[in-house]
């Protein structure tokens, strides 16, 4: 599967809710997106930027799905996912929260998503965080699928 993958430079909180926005504006049903990162790296700011954008309200609440494990938002054109595997016990769990079913259905944002392993679709598009002083770099992977959009996502 043909894959790009380059990094992109956040230097404050404000550019990566810009990166979360343009990210949101992109989502389509059947959408993967893999967030990864250390504690407190800005997954779930990211995810929430992108989920406001879609809802089309700034203001929205968008609670971390930390405890619950997931959270979900009905848009005018489609449904989005977020969820935070990191209490995960087992990748098997993960079919209980029906992630096969919105990896169809829905855009899905997936926190800590090495926690369900192969249950991964191979096209999702995977966004690493890593923390640089005040900013953010991402390192992005993305699937053929997202070829068409890729230079929107990253502003260029």
């Amino acid at each position: 599967m043909s894959q790009t993958e380059f990094t992109l430079d956040l230097p404050d909180p404000a550019a990566t809710d810009r990166f979360g926005v343009r990210l949101g504006r992109l989502l389509r049903t059947g959408d993967v997106v893999a967030l990864e990162g250390t504690l407190g790296a800005g997954k779930s700011s990211l995810a929430r930027a992108a989920i406001r954008e879609r809802l089309e309200d700034p203001g929205a609440d968008v609670p971390s799905p930390t405890f619950t494990l997931v959270q979900t938002y009905e848009t005018a054109e489609l449904e989005i996912w977020h969820v935070d595997l990191y209490r995960l016990d087992d990748a098997a769990d993960a079919e209980e929260l029906g992630l096969s079913e919105a990896f169809v259905h829905a855009a899905s944002l997936i926190e800590w998503p090495d926690r369900i392993g192969d249950a991964l679709p191979d096209n999702s598009l995977r966004l690493t965080i890593d923390i640089v002083g005040e900013g953010r770099r991402i390192s992005i992977a993305a699937p053929e699928i997202w070829q068409d959009r890729i230079g929107t996502l990253t502003g260029v």
